[in-house]
């Protein structure tokens, strides 16, 4: 069993084969936070001897000193000094919260997040906490569920209001663990648009620090997530805790250091901007957060992540499955396409072994630009004369599948729908309406608009019998405010128009099994687990150039594997950087995630498609390997002149190794490349060269590299063990 509780100690110790979480009932009604790490064996009372003075059942509140204790449900006003968990306003203006333990369950069955996406209960024990505030009635469930299978622990809160009155939330996080040190450096995820999920790693210092999204989605400028790294720990050994957020909305993810030198570590719904009337008999549910301890070093960290991607996450059809290769017509049109155009775009993918052509932005309404038409998903009859259903067909009888760019969360005042339904879009009364590229966005706290989303949408994939769908979302909320909720209720607008979303996008997806879904927010925004429950892959990014798709992929794959990762091959120059790469670096890169194109294939050389044709049966016969294998990163773009990875099969028989230098210069020595992952028993052939290598020489010693003679140039390694 991975839950036990002594009753001798008051100790809950949650357990896998490979890590412990450990709880104390200060008091037998306190839950304090006493150990998370390498599994630890028979719990005894030497062990938590750090509580000894805080664990008599005859304390009562006042007597126990929450301001220096670790806890792990920490409330507001009941004496810790410390930034909460839960915050409360009661309806006479207080925000005391004592929560006391009440009862607990062990059970298989993980439950489910009303209205939320979560990852799934497979070979799992959850834990079941149940508190309560004595005075207000006021009770909170905490979950803990912990993986036979991964070294994750799945926490949330569930809040629920047995008490006569009305309270306010004014803060309701997802999680908190309190450490007893404070020496760690703090790894997020910051950028922007193009330069998404930036690596930042600092160290700790007294204060507040961490990363948080205001813009009602979590999105390029910041990722929910952020991992504690113990002294001198490196991508193969030391300790990792990391924290990451089940959710696509605001968020916060904060580390607070006290003047003992102790830190606390919290994430989820982010508190600016956000509180929820909580009602009498209603219940308010956090999304779901995972906490992951790795004792082997960052490259531990996303192993565990990429297995909960894999194995809970991801669901449906495509959830395990090779992906299509796609060619995408954004980059090689634009908004200024014909049928003609496309299908001559499409003939030249099918000849050089493209499986699925995707029809981007301008298809619908009168759309010519980014100023009209969001909201009228009809045909736009100008470039598809015959409609969408004939350019689909027209697309089959080739031999590809046919995807379609569909952006459902926003309006363009220069629209039929805006000028039917002004009140639709998210606005307050009486003032501008604020724009950004000339659209605004639905409020999905509304149930007509969200019918409405659905109706249209469905009716577009099923008119144009789709097998794929880029879901994009352009702009964030910037201006707060919704027809539809009242006053003392506008600050739930950010959480509500979440939970819209995820009905709509369950909805719309349980009703096409078979289509791939593809989250797309401005490229790479919105890159979150929450967003993975709902769609196997996301745009990376909108930045297509190899080079800093080594950066973003590099970063991205703390946390997501490489089948979450839609990445392209686009023309040069670079429509972003204006960089030159050379085909094969481009396509080396892209290898690294979902593997398309998006770029005008009719006005390559022929030189140029015959390379392409080679490229595409390449990528099919290794798909597997690089999508599911398991990811090593090599060497750092963050920190050096080139960047390295790999993939290796689950019997360590197989391996993808991918190496991009940056800036060649002359007179530059050979250098050595040490893999990870391989079996140190077997030898391996280089499929390229026929060089033979021993698993332990390629990770010891290393894979020899060549000399970079240009720019930007890759270098790939197929290995297989040799019986």
């Amino acid at each position: 069993m991975p839950i036990v509780f002594c009753e001798k100690t008051n100790v809950f110790h949650l357990f896998n084969d490979r890590v412990s979480y450990i709880i104390r009932l200060a008091a037998g009604k306190y839950p304090l936070h006493v150990y998370w790490g390498k599994r630890v064996g028979v719990i005894r009372d030497d062990v938590l001897s750090r509580l000894t003075n805080y664990t008599d059942d005859t304390l009562s509140l006042h007597e126990l000193p929450l301001d220096v204790l670790p806890q792990e449900c920490p409330t507001f006003g009941v004496g810790d000094l410390r930034p909460g968990m839960l915050h409360v306003r009661h309806a006479d203006g207080t925000h005391a919260l004592d929560l006391q333990v009440v009862s607990y369950r062990i059970q298989t069955e993980k439950p489910t997040l009303s209205g939320l996406p979560s990852a799934r209960g497979e070979q799992s024990q959850t834990l079941l906490l149940t508190l309560r505030d004595a005075h207000s009635g006021i009770s909170v469930e905490l979950a803990y569920t912990l993986y036979d299978d991964i070294d994750i622990i799945a926490r949330s809160a569930k809040i629920i209001n047995n008490g006569a009155s009305p309270v306010v939330l004014q803060e309701a996080l997802s999680a908190c663990v309190d450490f007893e040190q404070a020496d760690f450096s703090l790894l997020t995820l910051s950028g922007a648009w193009a330069r998404e999920r930036g690596e930042f790693i600092r160290p700790l210092v007294p204060g507040h620090q961490g990363v948080s999204g205001e813009r009602g989605a979590s999105g390029h400028q910041t990722s929910p997530f952020m991992a504690l790294l113990a002294p001198n720990t490196t991508e193969s050994s030391g300790d990792v805790y990391a924290f990451a957020l089940c959710y696509s909305g605001s968020f916060a993810a904060d580390v607070s250091v006290d003047s003992f030198g102790t830190a606390r570590a919290q994430i989820g719904i982010n508190p600016f901007n956000f509180s929820w009337t909580l009602d009498a008999g209603s219940t308010f549910q956090t999304p779901e957060a995972y906490l992951c301890y790795s004792a082997d070093g960052l490259d531990g960290m996303s192993r565990q992540f990429h297995a909960l991607v894999h194995r809970r996450i991801t669901t449906g059809k495509f959830a395990s499955a090779c992906r299509p290769i796609l060619v995408n017509n954004w980059e090689a049109t634009y908004f200024d396409f014909t049928e003609e155009k496309l299908l001559a775009l499409a003939r030249c993918a099918k000849d050089v072994g493209i499986e699925l052509f995707v029809l981007d932005d301008g298809w619908f309404g009168h759309r010519e630009s980014d100023n009209s038409s969001l909201g009228d998903w009809f045909d736009n009859t100008r470039k598809l004369p015959q409609g969408l259903r004939h350019l689909s067909d027209e697309i089959h009888a080739l031999g590809l599948k046919f995807g379609l760019w569909v952006e459902p969360e926003m309006i363009s005042p220069n629209s039929e729908l805006y000028r039917a339904h002004p009140d639709w879009c998210i606005h307050a009364d009486d003032r501008m309406r604020i724009e950004s590229r000339h659209q605004l966005v639905l409020d999905l706290t509304r149930q007509d608009v969200r019918d409405y989303i659905v109706s249209v949408i469905t009716d577009a994939l099923r008119r144009g019998n789709v097998d794929y769908v880029k879901w994009d979302m352009n702009r964030n909320i910037n201006m707060w405010g919704s027809s539809q909720l009242s006053p003392e209720r506008q600050t739930e607008l950010g959480h509500r128009y979440m939970l819209g979303l995820y009905e709509i996008m369950q909805t719309i997806i349980s009703r096409f099994p078979d289509v791939l879904f593809e989250s797309c927010a401005g490229g790479g925004g919105r890159f979150d687990l929450g967003m993975m429950c709902m769609m196997p892959q996301a745009w990376c990014s909108d930045d297509t150039d190899a080079w800093m798709r080594c950066r973003i992929q590099h970063a991205t794959s703390y946390v997501f594997p490489p089948s979450t990762m839609g990445a392209h091959v686009s023309a040069v120059p670079n429509h972003q950087t204006g960089r030159t790469t050379p085909l094969a670096t481009r396509a080396a890169v892209a290898m690294g995630g979902t593997y398309g194109y998006e770029l005008d294939l009719t006005k390559l050389p022929q030189e140029e498609l015959d390379a392409i044709r080679r490229l595409n049966a390449e990528v099919k016969a290794l798909q597997p390997l690089l999508l599911y294998g398991e990811y090593h990163r090599l060497r750092s773009p963050f920190t050096g002149n080139d960047a390295a990875w790999m993939s290796v099969s689950e019997d360590r028989r197989e391996a993808i190794v991918t190496h991009v230098f940056a800036q060649a210069y002359p007179n530059q020595k050979k250098t050595l490349l040490r893999l990870r992952g391989l079996n140190p028993n077997l030898l391996y052939r280089d499929e390229k060269t026929g060089n033979l290598y021993g698993g332990d020489e390629l990770m010891y010693h290393g894979i020899p590299l060549c000399t970079p003679w240009n720019d930007y140039m890759a270098q790939q390694f197929h290995l297989t063990a040799v019986d």
